[in-house]
């Protein structure tokens, strides 16, 4: 059986692997908080913050996110795409998302701001409306996704292929054109 919390705030706390499985947060807040060990399995959180919390290799199964923020943190290498998909939508303000995957999630109006997204998995994805601003997307891979209407113009670092990634309307600052160029051997100074 699911336990419920509502409205709590939890503050310093390290979670081991197995601490918050088939448990639901609704509106509470998580600050300093370790996930690092944590294997989520079942896990609901709705409109929930996390601030200052680290989830560096976290496994993520079947773990859902719905309206949820997080605020400087660190989230390297976690698998996003084994997410709950149902009402998915997340948001990330100052964060380290290095080599995490989002692969053929609908990401649709998400927010990424001063974050760190180095070779993080876009592939397949649909970023329609998406906010990339001013964030280090060196290496990461757009192929097969769908980035529509998406403001890149203050990020950087970005290599993309516009004939493998779906770009109708996407912004781009002048400096990131050689981001979308770069396989033609095209060089932009």
């Amino acid at each position: 059986m699911t336990e419920y919390f509502f409205d709590q705030h939890y503050n310093r706390i390290h979670y081991g692997l197995e601490t918050l499985n088939l448990k639901e947060f609704e509106s509470c807040t998580f600050t300093n908080c370790n996930f690092s060990e944590c294997n989520l399995i079942g896990v609901t959180f709705i409109d929930c913050q996390f601030n200052h919390c680290i989830f560096d290799n976290a496994k993520i199964n079947h773990t859902a996110f719905r309206t949820v923020f997080f605020n400087n943190c660190q989230i390297k290498e976690v698998n996003f795409a084994m997410s709950d998909k149902l009402i998915f939508e997340i948001h990330f303000n100052n964060c380290t998302l290095d080599f995490s995957k989002f692969y053929a999630l609908k990401l649709k109006g998400i927010s990424f701001n001063n974050s760190s997204l180095i070779a993080v998995d876009f592939m397949a994805t649909d970023l329609t409306g998406a906010q990339f601003y001013n964030c280090d997307l060196y290496r990461s891979e757009f192929e097969k996704a769908i980035a529509n209407k998406v403001d890149f113009r203050s990020s950087y670092n970005y290599t993309i292929d516009p004939s493998k990634t779906k770009l109708k309307k996407a912004q781009f600052a002048l400096e990131g054109l050689k981001g979308l160029l770069c396989k033609h051997g095209i060089i932009v100074e």
